[in-house]
C-alpha cells in the first residue's frame, strides 16, 4: 500500500480502476483504459487494482470499494473523483482533462 500511496501524492492524476477477474463490465474497461493511455500518454498514470487481491485487501477496505469496476482519480493524494461503472473513454477522458 505505501507504493500506492507514494503514487497518488503526485503531480500527475493518477486514475485508479478496481476491478475483478471475474467481471464483465471490468473486462470492457481494459480497452478503453487502454485507448485512454495511447491517448493521453504520460500526462497521467493508469493503475489497476484487482480488489480479490490479498495484497489489495487493505487499499480496498480504506477506499469503501463495494461495487467493480470503480474509477477514482487522486492528484497531490487526494481523491478528486469518484464514479463506478463502465465509462467510455471519452467521457473519461473529458473528466482527466479536468485535471491534468
Amino acid at each position: 500500500m505505501g507504493k500506492f500511496e507514494e503514487l497518488i501524492k503526485g503531480d500527475k492524476p493518477v486514475l485508479v480502476d478496481f476491478f475483478a477477474t471475474w467481471c464483465g463490465p471490468c473486462k470492457a474497461m481494459h480497452p478503453i483504459l487502454e485507448e485512454l493511455k495511447k491517448d493521453m500518454g504520460d500526462k497521467i498514470h493508469i493503475i489497476t487494482i484487482d480488489v480479490d487481491g490479498e495484497s489489495n485487501r487493505a487499499l480496498v477496505m480504506n477506499h469503501q470499494i463495494q461495487s467493480v469496476p470503480t474509477l477514482m482519480i487522486f492528484k497531490k493524494g487526494e481523491m478528486v473523483w469518484r464514479q463506478s461503472g463502465v465509462m467510455q473513454s471519452v467521457q473519461l477522458k473529458n473528466v482527466l482533462e479536468k485535471y491534468v
